[in-house]
């Protein structure tokens, strides 16, 4: 099993500010887009409009495209029959999940970078540092080449038409990963996809620079662990990697390592 540490939501980049975490819940806000998207902040359930404009101080105005992707949390919006988790994917970073071989079986863990929130005369605002967290997951169950038009899929999978990788614009190597309906840790049956309650920290506690994660042994190359790619060997410190800036999926290839499934064990462990 490969293990693939993947980017998504706000950040200095994309949106301009951190997400949130909500009462020690972690809240991916879905970025601003001009690509091809059918929901706008607007129609977002819950506190995510909100969210979205006190946070950009209205730099993100709710009738603007938002892209919801990950695709991983039911209740964001009106969903059909039949639905379930899903990541798209484009130019290069999709090349680079080909030529790792990211493939059904394999496990996205979502991260992203995170802010503690409180309500200040009634606005959220920020009260607390910056860091990387982890915060859902997809666990792989079929791939699907889309190329520039990504609306054939609809005729297979009719329960994606929020999704913004199946529509015109892309490029062409547009393609959807879509979730199992389960999958195993341990003998554990979990969902294929969905959101953890708090997640994990990734980056060391105390740093300034939330790319310093510290890391478990199974990862680290420095300690006979798998690396992951990105970032090479001169990034990495006995307990810790420096994540590069550049990329947004970071493959791990685990293969059967027990001490890598009982740290994934240990993460899902908060899942019911």
């Amino acid at each position: 099993m490969k293990v693939i540490f993947s980017r998504k939501g706000f950040d200095s980049a994309a949106g301009g500010v951190p997400s949130p975490i909500v009462a020690g819940r972690p809240v991916s806000l879905p970025i601003p887009t001009r690509m091809p998207s059918p929901l706008r902040f607007a129609d977002l359930a819950g506190d995510l409009p909100s969210l979205v404009a006190d946070l950009t101080r209205g730099k993100a105005a709710a009738a603007r495209s938002c892209h919801l992707d990950p695709d991983i949390d039911p209740t964001q919006c009106r969903r059909k029959r039949g639905w379930r988790g899903a990541l798209g994917q484009d130019g290069a970073a999709q090349g680079h999940l080909r030529r790792q071989q990211v493939q059904p079986g394999d496990l996205f863990l979502f991260w992203g970078l995170f802010r503690p929130v409180d309500k200040v005369a009634g606005k959220w605002a920020y009260a607390g540092t910056s860091e990387h967290r982890i915060f859902g997951w997809l666990h792989v169950g079929e791939v699907v080449a889309l190329g520039p038009d990504g609306s054939h899929a609809l005729r297979r999978f009719p329960w994606l038409d929020q999704h913004p990788h199946v529509r015109r614009g892309w490029g062409p190597n547009n393609a959807l990963y879509i979730a199992s309906t389960k999958f195993s840790i341990r003998s554990r049956k979990l969902p294929g996809y969905g959101l953890f309650k708090t997640g994990r920290r990734l980056s060391r506690v105390g740093s300034r620079l939330p790319s310093e994660w510290v890391t478990p042994s199974w990862l680290n190359p420095r300690t006979g662990g798998t690396g992951m790619s990105y970032n090479p060997i001169d990034r990495w410190g006995k307990d810790s990697v420096r994540t590069a800036a550049r990329g947004q999926e970071f493959v791990a290839d685990v293969g059967a390592r027990a001490d890598a499934e009982a740290w994934l064990a240990g993460l899902f462990g908060e899942v019911r």
